[in-house]
């Protein structure tokens, strides 16, 4: 004779239900709580990448609450008596939670993995990158890249420990960076020594600088205000100071500041390292041996490392 089925706990149901929702309400908020915990979205790639990242905290939140929830659970409900040092009851294989407990997980990774890559994709639209090897380009057009970069295009000069930025419509440089509100930019990143990383934490993107490599990197600032362009990479002692402005602002005032630099005549533009290198050399014991630091390139506007920045 074939048993009947067990009765369905209701109550059981309505309470797990309730708490499953429970869980999904405080992930969600968690979620969006997330959002804050960046500096100000300042680029067309900013939006993208944080939708990413709140979307990964809300399921994070859910799994780990969730799996909290059961182990708490187990603790309370199923632990042993006082003085009961006997075997647990031997339990086998339930098929029906190893499908749940397995199809769960894999529904969450996919929806991951998708959302991701609807972001990269959509980030390769705003702005695809380019590598190109120097030693080709050099071959091919017979120069530097960067000697006929297109109008819109700022090359990036990475050195240990700074930062170079050329304009090659007005014939400027500079150790500031400066950008036009609302316009898409192309740069040349390039690097005259080792491995670097460009990084602007308001943009929400990095790219690695490789030696013996030009990449171009697209991106269009959305935000008017001073950030901070960080060097991602180690790239050795005083990697942590190879920092430098980035000012983004409307585009009559960046005519206006191009023009400027124009007239400037070429000084030496900003380094903390050989400040550091310098004072350290000072010292009775300057300790471990170390690289030098590059000479400040020389630059139309070497700009200013103390003001205010927003992130």
């Amino acid at each position: 004779m074939t048993p009947s089925p067990s009765p369905i706990n209701r109550p059981a149901v309505v309470a797990v239900s309730l708490w499953v929702g429970l869980l999904i309400g405080i992930s969600r908020w968690v979620g969006l709580q997330s959002y804050y915990w960046f500096p100000v979205q300042a680029s067309n790639a900013a939006p993208l990448v944080d939708g990413l990242f709140s979307f990964e905290t809300t399921i994070g939140t859910f799994v780990f609450l969730a799996v909290a929830s059961v182990m708490a659970w187990v603790i309370l409900r199923h632990r042993a008596e006082k003085y009961d040092a006997s075997d647990a009851e031997p339990i086998e294989g339930n098929t029906k939670l190893e499908i749940i407990w397995t199809a769960i997980p894999f529904v969450l990774v996919m929806a991951i993995a998708v959302y991701a890559m609807k972001v990269n994709t959509s980030l390769g639209v705003l702005g695809p990158m380019e590598h190109i090897h120097l030693a080709d380009a050099r071959e091919q057009q017979g120069g530097y890249p960067g000697d006929r970069l297109p109008a819109e295009s700022i090359e990036v000069v990475a050195r240990q420990w700074s930062w170079e930025f050329r304009y090659p419509e007005a014939g400027v440089s500079s150790t500031e960076l400066h950008l036009p509100l609302d316009q898409p930019v192309t740069f040349r990143l390039v690097s005259e020594d080792v491995l670097h990383g460009f990084y602007i934490p308001a943009f929400r993107l990095k790219q690695d600088v490789i030696p013996g490599r030009a990449i171009n990197f697209n991106l269009t600032p959305t935000r008017i205000g001073r950030y901070r362009l960080r060097d991602s990479q180690f790239s050795g002692t005083w990697f942590a100071a190879n920092q430098a402005d980035v000012v983004v602002e409307s585009s009559d005032a960046y005519q206006a500041w191009l023009k400027n630099a124009a007239s400037q005549p070429l000084q030496s533009g900003l380094s903390d390292a050989v400040i550091e290198y310098g004072e350290r050399k000072q010292l009775k014991n300057p300790g471990w041996a170390t690289v030098p630091p590059a000479p400040p390139p020389q630059v139309n506007v070497p700009g200013s490392n103390s003001l205010p920045h927003d992130a």
